[in-house]
């Protein structure tokens, strides 16, 4: 059975109280008082979805006992009644925190039972809204970056750093390194964060489809265009923009972009009149700027102008050490999504991920993860789950695994415990050259020592 909403009404007068209580217990779990003092011992000990208050009361009136239950962590929704009514007094009770305002010479059940549903509805859209912030925060914010490696602290410092900024931010990287997920951390930590976050792959339109797509068009514009068109930049207002694959725009596109870094306003294509957009740009591309600007196809202006911050991600043969890591968290992620009970790698798979040299980055190990967690018959990633290409070698190895990893029973844990093991005897107990030997931090050392019991070794 679904439980009603708790609902409490405060008037001195009784004929009132419990007239409100009949006419309200069938959809309500309905309390009563007769003043401020005692509704407030109720309010504090249970957590009320609405308050029901009059105006006059006993030694304190409803306006004052509303301010006092929108102080309370979980405060309930406030509808005033008075017999005294006027425009004055309902201005005076939404300053105090009411929700609504209701007199009782007019007081008809039927409207206030619909006057506390639309309440009630407002506020459970609101908690939603709430929840949804958080899940996409969640979703999208640092906590969804995996990496202990040196370089990827480094990132994230810098990206707490350059978040609550204006700044135009250039993120460069190999493709697969998550420079998409860099630039939706930035905006989520950023005061930004409750307005959108607007993303265009450049290379994917052509140069003309393009220039509408950021800035928008008239109708009549051109072929084709039926009606007005609103651009990529308006619907960011007061948010972010990302920009991937920058390095594939066309010089014309280049001199309205450089415009609108210098001026912020820019015009739709077909019109003259000139908008302004308060848009923060994050741009991103895997190509080299530098031989672009060389070679004449990219505005060396408008390189200075996206290079304010600049952000180079490090390939994944550059933070080896975070393959375990990663790994372990696609595991999880696809193992959920297929229903799998795959809970772990066998050390002969592991191995082989450890020292694949990864051309795809982040990217192609989270497919070749979701393809092994696919075809794996068992509770483990074995090798034959791994693709042919990862099986394969795909390059020279990137880590001196060959050696740790010989039983095939070991789990990630074990097998991570025997490659710190394994490196602090090479670095002769030295922990800061085993830190760097295994591409990670000496303060992830550190905790991992200690997780494992290993801080005598």
């Amino acid at each position: 059975m679904v439980e009603k909403p708790m609902l409490l009404i405060v008037d001195d007068e009784k004929p009132t109280r419990e007239g409100l209580r009949a006419a309200l217990e069938d959809r309500y779990d309905v309390y009563i008082a007769d003043d401020a003092k005692s509704a407030m011992e109720l309010l504090e000990r249970e957590h009320f979805a609405v308050l029901l208050t009059d105006f006059r009361l006993p030694n304190e009136d409803g306006m004052k006992l509303i301010g006092r239950a929108k102080s309370l962590s979980k405060p309930p929704i406030c509808i005033l009644m008075t017999a005294y009514g006027s425009e004055e007094l309902a201005v005076d009770a939404m300053k105090h925190g009411a929700d609504d305002y209701i007199a009782k010479g007019r007081l008809q059940i039927d409207e206030l039972e619909m006057r506390i549903g639309r309440a009630l509805r407002q506020q459970n859209l609101e908690v939603e809204n709430v929840n949804l912030r958080q899940q996409l925060e969640s979703k999208f914010g640092m906590e969804n970056i995996v990496g202990e490696s040196p370089a990827m602290q480094e990132i994230f410092e810098v990206v707490r750093q350059v978040a609550p900024s204006r700044v135009t931010v250039l993120l460069l990287g190999e493709s697969g390194t998550g420079k998409e997920l860099i630039a939706r951390a930035i905006h989520q930590l950023s005061p930004r964060n409750r307005q959108p976050m607007v993303t265009v792959h450049c290379a994917a339109l052509a140069p003309t489809l393009l220039e509408s797509e950021l800035f928008g068009h008239e109708k009549g514009a051109f072929t084709g265009a039926h009606e007005r068109r609103v651009g990529r930049f308006e619907q960011a207002q007061g948010g972010t923009l990302f920009l991937d694959e920058i390095g594939e725009i066309d010089p014309t596109l280049q001199i309205k972009l450089l415009r609108f870094l210098g001026e912020r306003t820019f015009e739709r294509v077909g019109s003259n009149k000139t908008i302004t957009a308060d848009v923060r740009l994050i741009t991103a591309t895997n190509k080299n700027l530098e031989e672009l600007v060389k070679a004449g196809t990219f505005r060396e202006d408008l390189f200075f102008r996206l290079r304010v911050m600049e952000i180079h991600l490090p390939t994944l043969r550059e933070r080896s050490g975070d393959i375990p890591l990663l790994a372990q968290n696609f595991l999880r992620e696809f193992a959920g999504e297929n229903g799998k009970n795959v809970k772990d790698f066998t050390a002969e798979a592991l191995e082989t991920l450890i020292n694949y040299s990864w051309p795809g980055n982040v990217r192609e190990l989270r497919t070749a993860i979701e393809h092994a967690v696919v075809l794996c018959r068992g509770d483990r990633i074995t090798l034959r789950d791994l693709p042919p290409s990862t099986r394969s070698g795909g390059g020279a190895p990137v880590a001196d695994a060959k050696h740790l990893l010989t039983q095939n029973d070991l789990t990630v844990k074990e097998a991570e415990k025997q490659l710190i093991m394994r490196a602090l005897k090479e670095a002769d107990g030295n922990r800061t050259q085993a830190a760097d030997k295994l591409g990670m931090s000496r303060r992830t050392l550190h905790r991992k020592l200690h997780s494992y019991h290993l801080e005598g070794f």
